[in-house]
């Protein structure tokens, strides 16, 4: 299964669960883009440098059929695609939240149109159910990992009309946003 393949680089997950089609494994946590430095001689690890937060992950055996998440900077996503590219294929909805850009946008890698959207403060899963148009009776009853599965089949039937721009251009156009959060002082 290929999110066992991955689970090294989960970071705090909430869960990684089958769904009840046979075959579908979800995961929901933080993702490691840029492993931390090794720490001492047993090999451990500083906590990562880099993580796709706020992820939610979906394959059906070996294939990655969703992955979504929010970066703190597009310029996290060519180390994104090193990492996991290779399972970058047709049929992937690969959705990413990004806090550093103005506008959205959609770039072709490796023939999957990658959706990139800016998003400063909120929550990456709440401001996708919302762009798809699903509410909280759609996920009445359903386990963790079918939440997960009625995501990916609301975002079959629907179109991100966004402009195409390549990546290497995108990059350029960055601004200097910085995520916002709120919480207890």
């Amino acid at each position: 299964m290929l999110l066992d393949r991955y689970e090294s680089l989960f970071f705090n997950t909430n869960f990684k669960e089958a769904a009840s089609d046979a075959g579908w494994v979800a995961y929901r946590g933080e993702l490691v883009i840029t492993e931390g430095e090794i720490a001492d001689a047993q090999g451990r690890r500083k906590p990562p440098q880099d993580l796709l937060k706020q992820a939610a992950l979906l394959a059906c055996g070996d294939e990655l059929k969703l992955i979504t998440g929010s970066l703190d900077e597009l310029q996290y996503f060519p180390l994104l695609l090193a990492k996991y590219g290779a399972d970058f294929k047709p049929g992937l909805f690969a959705i990413f939240f990004t806090v550093n850009i103005d506008k959205p946008f959609v770039a072709t890698t490796n023939g999957v149109p990658v959706v990139f959207i800016p998003l400063v403060q909120g929550m990456a899963w709440n401001e996708l159910i919302d762009l798809v148009g699903l509410e909280k009776s759609d996920f009445k009853g359903l386990s963790a990992a079918d939440k997960v599965v009625t995501l990916y089949n609301a975002l079959k039937d629907h179109q991100f009309k966004y402009p195409e721009v390549a990546l290497s251009e995108a990059l350029t156009k960055t601004n200097n946003a910085k995520r916002e959060t709120h919480g207890a002082i």
